[in-house]
C-alpha cells in the first residue's frame, strides 16, 4: 500500500508542477483536445450501433421470449460498450502521446530541467522517436486487447463478472496507462519497452498507484484532456526516481556510507547517477525536490 500511495503522490506532484507553470499546462492541452474529438466521435458511433451489432451477432436468440431476450442482448450491449470504453481509456494515452510527441517531449524535458541535473538525450531524430513510439504502442495495444478479450469473457461468470472482473480491469488499465506515460522520459534514456515493463513490474504498486486513479478520472468526459499535461509531468518525476541509482563518483563520503548503511535500507544520497540501459552512467542529478517515493514493499 505504501507503493500505491507513492504512485498517487507522483500523480499529484505532476499536476502541481503544471499548475505552477501555466504556460506549459496550456501547451500540453493541445494534443489531448485533438485526440478527444477523435475518440468522442468513435464512442458515439459505438454507442449508436452497439444494439445492431449485438443483434447481428446473436441470431440464435431471435425467438427467445421476453424478458430473456432483452436481458441477454442488453447485457451484451453493455459489455460491448464497456470493452470499447476500456480500449478507449488505454489507447487514448498512446494516441495522444503520438499526436503530441514534440509537445510532451518538451514538457518532460522542462520538468527535468526544473528539478536539476542534466536532461538525458536519446540521440534520435523526431521521426525515429515517432516510429519507436508507434511500434511500442502497437505492442502494448496487442497486450491490452488480449487482456480485454479475457476480461470480456470473464464478465459472463455470475457474481465474479460483476465484482472482481471490473476491479481487475481497472488495475490492468492503470498499469498500461503508467507504462505509456513513463515512455516519454524512459525513451529519452534509451530504455526499451521490455525493460520499461520490467521496471514497472518490479514496482507494480507504484505503477498502479499512479495509473489507476488516472483511469478512474479519465472516465469523466474532458477530464483526460486536462490531466494529461500533469500526468506526463508526474510520470517524468516518477522515472527520475524509478531507475537504479548509485552514488556519484565525486562524493567519496556519501559513497562510503552507501557501501554500509545504504545496504541496510538508508535513504538514497542527495547526489547520484542513474544508470542507463547498458549499465553505464547516463546522467547525474539530485533527487526530485517535490516528492520522494517510499521504499519498495514486498
Amino acid at each position: 500500500m505504501r507503493d500505491f500511495g507513492g504512485g498517487f503522490g507522483y500523480l499529484l506532484a505532476g499536476q502541481k508542477w503544471v499548475f505552477r507553470h501555466g504556460r506549459w499546462f496550456g501547451f500540453g492541452l493541445l494534443p489531448g483536445l485533438v485526440a478527444l474529438v477523435l475518440y468522442a466521435g468513435a464512442l458515439v458511433g459505438l454507442g449508436t450501433s452497439a444494439d445492431d451489432l449485438v443483434s447481428w451477432a446473436t441470431p440464435f436468440a431471435d425467438d427467445w421470449s421476453s424478458p430473456w431476450l432483452g436481458l441477454f442482448r442488453g447485457s451484451l450491449t453493455a459489455l460491448v460498450f464497456g470493452l470499447g470504453l476500456f480500449l478507449a481509456v488505454i489507447t487514448f494515452t498512446a494516441v495522444t502521446l503520438l499526436i503530441g510527441e514534440p509537445f510532451y517531449e518538451s514538457l518532460s524535458e522542462q520538468v527535468e530541467r526544473s528539478e536539476g541535473g542534466e536532461v538525458p538525450e536519446s540521440g534520435r531524430s523526431l521521426l525515429q522517436e515517432l516510429w519507436t513510439s508507434l511500434k511500442d504502442s502497437l505492442r502494448v495495444l496487442l497486450r491490452v486487447l488480449l487482456y480485454g478479450i479475457l476480461l470480456f469473457a470473464a464478465g459472463f461468470i455470475p457474481v465474479v463478472g460483476q465484482t472482481v472482473v471490473p476491479v481487475i480491469g481497472f488495475c490492468v488499465s492503470g498499469f498500461f496507462l503508467a507504462l505509456e506515460l513513463t515512455a516519454v522520459a524512459l525513451q529519452r534514456r534509451n530504455v526499451d519497452l521490455d525493460r520499461r515493463m520490467a521496471l514497472l513490474r518490479a514496482r507494480r504498486g507504484l505503477a498502479l498507484g499512479f495509473g489507476v486513479p488516472l483511469v478512474l478520472a479519465f472516465l469523466v468526459p474532458l477530464v483526460a484532456v486536462f490531466l494529461m499535461p500533469g500526468a506526463v509531468a508526474g510520470a517524468t518525476l516518477l522515472v527520475r526516481d524509478l531507475l537504479p541509482a548509485e552514488p556519484a563518483a565525486d562524493d567519496s563520503d556519501r559513497s562510503d556510507r552507501s557501501d554500509g548503511a545504504g545496504e541496510a535500507g538508508d535513504s538514497a544520497p542527495s547526489s547520484y547517477t542513474a544508470a542507463g540501459p547498458t549499465g553505464t552512467p547516463a546522467r547525474s542529478q539530485p533527487p526530485a525536490s517535490g516528492f520522494r517515493p517510499p521504499p519498495p514493499s514486498f
